[in-house]
């Protein structure tokens, strides 16, 4: 008899809500089946990217753009003086299509354009809903379209590298990875810190910002052009050619893609496009995130499923991204967007405040990804923890490879925050570092951009505070950066091991950089001060920022090499008197000592016989620890009655990782 694997049938749970899990499942069946069609595949018929914008014919330009409220559409730009003329006008041709044809030399490669649309009682100046590039007046601050046909497309010279099992992620923002204050650009990027990255030995590359979006402070997270590579940082060729070079080290690249809601713009965006306010999204109050002052797109028109699943497709092909890190997708998966709520009832995930349009167009999305890329992955940023969102789609899943696995990193604050070192029960740590759905596959992280944000602190400022700035030399005295420096690594290490099936870390953070991220804005002046990643930092040899960053390497290649993933946290030890926690991975041994005072000799704990040898230890001098033990000290299990006992030294506020031969 073949075991069911329906999501209901593994979490006994879930059963009282299969009808809901069913219904779910088949409204996703039943829309694929619909936009399918006779293409024979989702991938195969969704093309609105290669329909709608501005194309290049054989017989000259084409514009297209669906704008079912207007009464008129006109061509402006450098083309025609920016003037509104019959030569430049659209014709309607039927289902809200409006169409222009113009001679090859009406229109050349860099123009600026826009639309200008008229509608009953009204007109505006509009960006193409389907505008690949977009550039910003750097006087005046308008955005134009640009026209974008280069006479030479970029030729790719290497292949994707194969599917990522387990990511190790290397979290990034283009813009602000220059040490100097400004905006970094793609080629800046790819020269000076790709090869940092390989060097971590970090297998994904996760972009952030990379769509268009009017306000840089937003952090990439209010999309005004959903088709254009955000011209602050290159073009579309640059970014291309990042891919590429990631590709040749062997790092798959996954863009961080907002489809939860977009810039309430409306010169730049879709809000009130055609005159209409619900062409995109949804009416009155439902239509605007409360919080996130944003647009909310309504999933259960065809118009935004096409308009979004075209997105997918065009940076999956155009670009070769290997996958999407689905941001905002708690705020898409309810209709009060989680705000408010705790999730600690089963109910809560199929109670009817779900929407089920959103969650269908969730389901076709990890579809279409699949299909256009069968290697590529999907991750979800939800932190209300829905069952199914990380299921296969045939067994009552939504579909996503990954989820985050968000608590992590708020359970690292609170600890931090609320509790003395000595009070850090390992009994706790332990499980709420591995309390996961053994169904789904999940990624874990200390922290990510969010906690680096203005307004919160990173791990490293909340435990050394203003000693980062008079005691980060190797030749300075002081306990506070101490046990700072020790206990980031510890956390990290924790997360990593503990971790289900990856690992995430934000630019920068692996050395420990200081202070916080602002983005240039009126309150700071329009600094670019805490905008930037000061690497000078830990490339020097006289600071303590090197030594972290150095645990990070060797953290990161050990959980590589011996193949971390392959196996779940076995707990060897809990003591929670004397804040010894121990638990096996493989042939892998971790064992933490959290208390900040006392250091125990001779430390005995039940493993299987052999020799344990260290392969990582946070008190290495190298990682800017005191050396107290000896690396190369060969650690044999001691028999005794019924069973194997190896003793340690295990000194205060250290981790070490030894190898079971």
């Amino acid at each position: 008899m073949i075991e069911s694997r329906y999501i209901w049938e593994q979490d006994p749970y879930l059963k009282p809500y299969k009808p809901v899990l069913w219904r779910r499942q088949q409204m996703r069946e039943a829309k694929a089946a619909e936009i399918t069609g006779a293409h024979g595949s989702l991938a195969k018929a969704v093309n609105n990217h290669l329909y709608y914008g501005v194309h290049k014919t054989k017989e000259g330009w084409v514009c297209r753009e669906w704008a079912p409220h207007a009464t008129g559409l006109y061509l402006l730009g450098e083309c025609n003086g920016w003037e509104k003329e019959d030569a430049y006008a659209f014709h309607p041709v039927g289902g809200g299509d409006w169409e222009l044809h113009l001679p090859e030399q009406k229109l050349v490669h860099g123009q600026l354009y826009k639309w200008l649309i008229e509608w009953h009682g009204g007109y505006g100046e509009r960006l193409p809903a389907y505008a690949r590039r977009c550039v910003q007046d750097p006087e005046t601050k308008i955005f134009n379209a640009q026209v974008w046909n280069p006479s030479q497309p970029y030729v790719w010279k290497y292949d994707n590298p194969l599917r990522v099992t387990n990511p190790l992620i290397y979290e990034a923002h283009i813009g602000m990875s220059t040490e100097e204050p400004g905006i970094a650009d793609f080629t800046w990027f790819c020269d000076k810190v790709l090869p940092r990255i390989e060097r971590l030995g970090y297998n994904t590359l996760q972009l952030m910002a990379i769509q268009e979006h009017p306000y840089y402070g937003s952090f990439g997270y209010q999309v005004s052009n959903f088709f254009a590579v955000s011209s602050r940082f290159g073009t579309p060729e640059e970014l291309k050619y990042l891919v590429d070079q990631a590709h040749a080290r062997g790092i798959a690249v996954v863009l961080d893609l907002v489809h939860s809601h977009a810039v309430k713009n409306e010169v730049e965006g879709l809000s009130r496009f055609d005159g209409t306010y619900d062409l995109y999204f949804h009416r009155g109050d439902k239509g605007e995130h409360p919080l996130w002052s944003s647009r909310l797109f309504d999933y259960g028109k065809d118009a935004v499923l096409y308009f979004l699943l075209s997105n997918i497709k065009y940076w999956a092909e155009e670009f070769r991204f290997d996958g999407f890190r689905f941001d905002g997708v708690t705020s898409m998966l309810y209709f009060d967007h989680g705000l408010g709520r705790d999730f600690t009832e089963y109910s809560q995930y199929f109670d009817g405040s779900q929407d089920e349009d959103a969650i269908t167009y969730l389901g076709l999305a990890n579809q279409l990804i699949h299909e256009c890329n069968p290697r590529a992955i999907t991750i979800a940023e939800d932190v209300s923890g829905m069952p199914s969102l990380a299921y296969p789609q045939k067994y009552g899943g939504i579909g996503f490879d990954f989820r985050m696995s968000m608590g992590v990193a708020d359970h690292w604050i609170k600890w931090i925050k609320e509790l003395k070192d000595e009070d850090w029960h390992v009994g706790d740590i332990l499980f709420e570092l591995t309390n996961k759905r053994s169904d789904e596959r999940t990624i874990s992280y200390a922290e990510c951009h969010d906690q680096a944000m203005v307004g919160d602190k990173t791990i490293i400022f909340r435990l050394v505070d203003k000693e980062m700035y008079t005691s980060m030399n190797k030749d300075s005295v002081s306990l506070v950066v101490d046990r700072g420096i020790a206990l980031h690594k510890i956390i990290r290490l924790l997360s990593l091991a503990t971790a289900g099936d990856g690992y995430l870390n934000f630019m920068g953070n692996e050395f420990g950089h200081p202070e916080w991220i602002d983005f240039p804005r009126e309150g700071n002046g329009w600094s670019y001060h805490y905008a930037r990643r000061q690497w000078s930092l830990a490339d020097n040899e006289l600071l303590r920022y090197k030594g972290l960053e150095l645990f990070d390497r060797d953290m990161v290649h050990m959980a590589k090499e011996y193949r971390l993933f392959d196996s779940y946290p076995q707990p060897v030890v809990q003591d929670i008197a004397s804040q010894v926690l121990s638990f096996v991975r493989g042939n892998l041994l971790f064992v933490f000592n959290l208390s900040p005072n006392n250091s125990y000799t001779d430390y005995g704990m039940e493993v299987k016989p052999g020799k344990y040898s260290c392969i990582l230890d946070t008190d290495n001098p190298l990682y800017g620890g005191f050396g107290r033990n000896h690396k190369e000290t060969e650690h044999f299990t001691v028999p005794q009655p019924g069973t194997n006992r190896l003793f340690l030294y295990v000194p205060a506020r250290t981790a070490m990782v030894f190898i079971a031969e």
